[in-house]
C-alpha cells in the first residue's frame, strides 16, 4: 500500500483540515476498550462533549462509533417506534435522509418540504403541527447539501408548545456555529467528529437531554441502543471495541475548542465566512443562500453559466492540492460547496481558496 505523502487542503463539506496536535494524539499508544486509563479518557470526553453541546444538567453525552449518520440513527432508533408521529422538516439532502430513517423505524412521517437553498419558516412548522400534531419534529440545523442554517431555536419552541420533542442534526454546526442545547430546549442532537470539531471521521457525538432520556423507546438496533451504549460509557459493561485512537483525537479536538472558547470560535468562523463572501463577490460570483440563512462553516457558491464545475474542482485538486465539494441532488452541477470549518477556517485558507477559484475560472477580483 502506498500511503499519501502530501496533505490535501480539505475545503470541502468534510472532512476538514486537522491540526498537528490532533494528528499527534492519534499516534499515542493504543489501549484496549476497557483499559482503566482509557475509560478515564472516555469520561473526560463525555464531559467535554456535554460542555461543547451546552447540554442541560442530567443529559447523556457520548460518542457513537461511526460517522454522522451513526449519530442520526442513534437519535432515531431510541426515540422512534412504529406509529410515532414525525414531522420532518426537509430543506435538503440530509433532511431527506432523516425523514427516510424515521420511516424505516416505523414512524408515520409527514414532510414539510422547503426549496433547496432556503431556510424553513417557523410559521410553516406551526401551521403543519396545528393541522396534525406530532410526537417528534426532526430538523437539520446546518444543511450540508445547501449551506442553509435553519432556525432551530424557534422551531423547537413551537414544537414544545404543541407537544412535540425535537431531534436536531448538528453535523455541520457543532464547533462552528452557535448551538445551545440547554438554552434552546433541544431534546436529542447529533453531530460528527470530522467537521467543525476538526478530528478524523469515525465518531459521532450525540446528546440526549433529560426529556429524551425519559421518552426513549425499546430500541430495535443492538449497535445503536442508547441503554447499552450508556452501560458501556458509564457503567463499563462491554458493548463493542471502541477505537482508542479516535477517542484520543476527538478528545484533543474538544480540548482545543474549549481552550479557544465557543464564542471566540464562532466569531472566527463568522469573520472568515464574511471575508470569503466578500472575495466571492469581488470575483463576480454569487452565493446560493440569502445572507440571513447562510452557514459560516459551509459556503455554497453558484457555478457561473457555461462553466463545467467538475473541471473547476479537478483544476483545484491538481494545481493547488485543494478539495472542494460538488452539489447534490437538484443542485448537482450548479454549486460549489466550500467548507471553512474547524482548523480550516483561517484567513490563509480563505485567501488561497479565492485565488485558486479565480485561477480556475480565469477571473480577477474587481474593486
Amino acid at each position: 500500500m502506498t500511503l499519501p505523502s502530501t496533505d490535501r487542503i480539505l475545503l470541502g463539506p468534510g472532512p476538514s483540515v486537522m491540526s498537528p496536535r490532533v494528528m499527534r494524539a492519534m499516534a499515542s499508544p493504543v489501549l484496549s476498550h476497557l483499559d482503566p486509563e482509557f475509560v478515564g479518557l472516555m469520561d473526560e470526553l463525555r464531559s467535554g462533549l456535554a460542555r461543547v453541546f451546552r447540554a442541560p444538567e442530567g443529559s447523556l453525552a457520548l460518542a457513537v462509533s461511526g460517522t454522522g449518520t451513526a449519530g442520526m440513527e442513534t437519535a432515531v432508533a431510541n426515540l422512534v417506534q412504529r406509529g410515532t408521529r414525525v414531522l420532518a422538516v426537509v430543506t435538503g439532502y440530509f433532511g431527506e435522509r432523516l425523514a427516510e430513517m424515521c420511516a424505516r423505524y416505523g414512524a408515520e412521517v409527514r414532510r414539510l418540504d422547503v426549496e433547496w437553498g432556503r431556510a424553513a419558516d417557523p410559521d410553516d412548522v406551526r401551521k403543519a403541527l396545528e393541522v396534525s400534531r406530532a410526537d417528534l419534529v426532526c430538523i437539520v440545523h446546518a444543511e450540508t447539501s445547501t449551506g442553509v442554517l435553519n432556525p432551530v431555536e424557534a422551531v423547537a419552541r413551537i414544537a414544545h408548545e404543541l407537544g412535540a420533542m425535537v431531534i436536531v442534526d448538528a453535523v455541520t454546526s457543532l464547533g462552528g456555529m452557535p448551538l445551545d442545547v440547554a438554552a434552546w430546549n433541544l431534546d436529542a442532537v447529533y453531530s460528527c467528529s470530522q467537521k467543525g470539531l476538526g478530528a478524523p471521521s469515525g465518531l459521532a457525538p450525540v446528546v440526549f437531554a433529560p426529556r429524551a432520556l425519559e421518552k426513549r423507546v425499546t430500541c430495535r438496533s443492538f449497535y445503536f441502543d442508547l441503554t447499552l451504549l450508556e452501560d458501556y460509557w458509564v457503567r463499563r459493561k462491554y458493548h463493542h471495541t471502541m477505537s482508542s485512537s479516535l477517542v484520543y483525537a476527538l478528545g484533543e479536538a474538544v480540548a482545543m475548542v474549549e481552550e479557544e472558547g465557543l464564542e471566540a470560535r464562532w466569531a472566527r468562523h463568522e469573520q472568515n465566512h464574511r471575508a470569503f463572501v466578500a472575495g466571492v463577490t469581488a470575483l463576480g460570483l454569487s452565493m446560493l443562500v440569502p445572507e440571513p440563512a447562510r452557514l459560516w462553516t459551509l459556503n455554497t457558491v453558484r457555478v457561473p453559466a457555461g462553466v463545467d464545475e467538475a473541471a473547476v474542482r479537478r483544476h483545484l485538486l491538481q494545481r493547488f492540492n485543494m478539495e472542494i465539494g460538488a452539489g447534490l441532488g437538484p443542485l448537482a452541477g450548479q454549486i460549489f460547496r466550500i467548507g471553512l470549518m474547524g482548523n480550516g477556517s483561517t484567513p490563509a485558507h480563505v485567501a488561497l481558496c479565492l485565488a485558486a477559484l479565480g485561477d480556475a475560472l480565469g477571473r480577477r477580483p474587481q474593486p
